[in-house]
């Protein structure tokens, strides 16, 4: 089968490799559709501790049931409503299971934590097998390609879980990309009162105006212009530190400051503790996905999130290195690679 494999730190190819045989408890996919994520340009560049050279990356996609494990079928599939022929969706996370965090209902912050496409090989190939648990039937009202943007929006739905913001909050996102413009959506919905997004990419703020976005700016400090006393809900989704910094100077007294966006494991930033204690500022994390993805496969069956608009290029599994590309300057909003649409 073809696949992208990255042998090294931006060493990336396209070749073929030997298709995977599901083990009992597996099944195998043949991929629709795999999304191109922040984490993906991570591994890329080096810039994962979590990654495993050489690596099939991917951790975004759907696609068809072809196979299913021998233990799947002399167990009735252990429960699980899932067969040959059947369309999923696939929650990639890996958790051990044993560890104090699993065993506490914290199973994104696993000590062992592995990942489809990240510790393991992933989506950017013909097929894939994954754990049958981590399958999710897809209604017939969602694309392969709609059904890719599960994950991304899994994603989200943790993070305004753990923001918790309140009915009529206002907000200030930091970065228009895919998952920017997918918490925008969100916070339309959970009824916030005034929602500001910062970009430099003016064509990503029209988008972002598109969705629902109050008010859009190309520079923090003119969103503060506008808001003196700051912002409820501050969420930063571009993990570079410097924004950071001056996202964390718009978050109202008493407001609260989620960092969502990917940084480098090497990045720091210098804030302030007087104000978080003065200022009674919470500051919250949101790492991948916790209990979240059947709800995300709710919002997207209920037409929450607007995937025209999200859902911007489809290119071929040869054509990995131009879409790498694309992503890197910015253009668009989710690119996917598009196996069998």
């Amino acid at each position: 089968m073809r696949a992208v494999i990255v042998d090294a730190p931006e060493q990336v190819r396209v070749d073929n490799v030997a298709e995977p045989m599901p083990g009992p408890s597996e099944v195998l996919i043949r991929v629709g559709a795999s999304g191109i994520c922040g984490t993906d340009l991570h591994i890329i560049g080096g810039d994962s501790p979590l990654a495993r050279y050489p690596l099939i990356p991917g951790h975004e996609f759907a696609g068809e049931v072809v196979a299913v494990g021998s233990g799947l079928q002399s167990e009735g599939k252990a429960g699980v409503p899932i067969t040959v022929g059947s369309r999923v969706a696939v929650e990639p996370n890996l958790y051990c299971g044993q560890c104090e965090f699993c065993r506490t209902g914290h199973e994104n912050l696993c000590l062992n934590y592995a990942a489809i496409g990240v510790t393991i090989n992933g989506a950017f190939a013909q097929y894939v097998t994954v754990p049958a648990a981590k399958a999710y039937v897809l209604p017939e009202t969602l694309s392969f390609r709609e059904g890719a943007l599960i994950e991304p929006v899994s994603c989200a739905v943790h993070g305004m879980h753990s923001l918790n913001p309140r009915f009529g909050d206002t907000f200030l996102i930091v970065g228009a990309g895919t998952m920017g413009l997918l918490l925008l959506q969100l916070a339309v919905r959970g009824g916030a009162s005034r929602i500001a997004v910062v970009d430099v990419n003016t064509q990503r703020l029209a988008r972002a105006e598109q969705l629902g976005a109050t008010r859009v700016y190309t520079d923090i400090q003119h969103a503060l212009k506008d808001e003196p006393l700051g912002f409820n809900c501050v969420i930063d989704a571009t993990g570079v530190a410097p924004v950071i910094e001056q996202a964390f100077m718009t978050v109202k007294r008493g407001g609260k400051f989620m960092i969502f966006g990917v940084a480098s494991h090497e990045a720091r930033v210098s804030l302030s503790p007087f104000r978080i204690y003065n200022d009674e500022i919470t500051i919250v994390g949101s790492m991948a996905v916790l209990f979240s993805f059947q709800a995300a496969l709710d919002v997207m069956s209920a037409g929450v999130i607007d995937t025209q608009a999200m859902l911007t290029t489809a290119l071929p599994l040869d054509d990995f290195p131009k879409a790498l590309d694309m992503v890197r300057r910015g253009e668009g909003v989710k690119t996917q690679i598009v196996l069998n649409a």
